[in-house]
């Protein structure tokens, strides 16, 4: 249902389906962006009510309200928290998802792998694949079977293939457990000293979404700078004859 451009918090009560008395709460504790005024009248939109819901979603999710505020305000800075917190409603794209489950019958698996000795136990191992049953299989990540398909369809051999895979992951977890451990070792020892006031308890939950956000962000931001160096010196050093400009 489209919403109009113009409410009065009395309308996006009513939208909202919710008390006039809490939409001033939301107000005054910063929860909602600030209304349009109109001489003394504030008016509100679908930026507003799209933002109420999600206060109520994390509310849902047993979130303080100064929890969900610094959530919020980690938002406004431009930190991605909707995406992997489900929370945002017609702020972002959906996120693609494979069109089958990605399910495998263990002969197939078997008969692909069958040229490498315990290839099936490799795949897994690699985590391109994990059992469901005794006869059925599916992918671990989507995104790494393709990788690997790419690889072995450019004409790598499989074995190899599944060694760059099992180092991707290797590398992955590695920057993953280093992110957990600043984690420990800031937000949690923090909160182990602290007097587990509510205030405390808030800065302790707004850490955790952010540890659970930020290293995906960060990592691929840096591996982007670095690939692009590289790639250039690849363009630079081997491509020169098709791409005289750098590409």
């Amino acid at each position: 249902m489209a919403v109009d451009a113009e409410l009065t918090i009395n309308d996006l009560a009513a939208q909202a389906g919710m008390t006039v008395r809490t939409l001033r709460d939301y107000n005054e504790r910063g929860l909602l962006p600030p209304p349009k005024m109109k001489g003394r009248t504030g008016f509100y939109g679908a930026e507003h009510l799209n933002r109420v819901r999600i206060v109520e979603r994390l509310l849902e999710r047993g979130i303080t309200l100064n929890g969900v505020r610094g959530l919020l305000e980690a938002w406004d800075r431009g930190e991605d928290l909707a995406d992997v917190l489900g929370v945002a409603t017609g702020t972002a794209p959906p996120r693609s998802e494979p069109a089958t489950d990605g399910s495998v019958t263990a002969a197939d698996l078997a008969e692909r792998f069958r040229e490498i000795p315990g290839g099936l136990s490799r795949a897994v191992t690699a985590g391109l694949y994990e059992p469901v049953d005794q006869n059925t299989y599916r992918a671990t990540d989507p995104m790494l079977v393709e990788v690997f398909d790419e690889l072995t369809g450019a004409g790598m051999p499989t074995e190899r293939a599944l060694d760059e895979i099992e180092q991707l992951r290797i590398d992955c977890d590695h920057i993953a457990r280093q992110f957990t451990d600043i984690f420990l070792r800031t937000t949690v020892r923090s909160f182990r000293r602290s007097d587990r006031t509510a205030g405390d308890i808030d800065e302790l939950t707004t850490g955790l979404a952010a540890a659970r956000t930020r290293p995906g962000r960060v990592a691929a931001g840096v591996i982007d700078r670095f690939v692009e160096r590289y790639l250039g010196s690849v363009v630079g050093r081997e491509l020169t004859d098709v791409f005289p400009d750098g590409g």
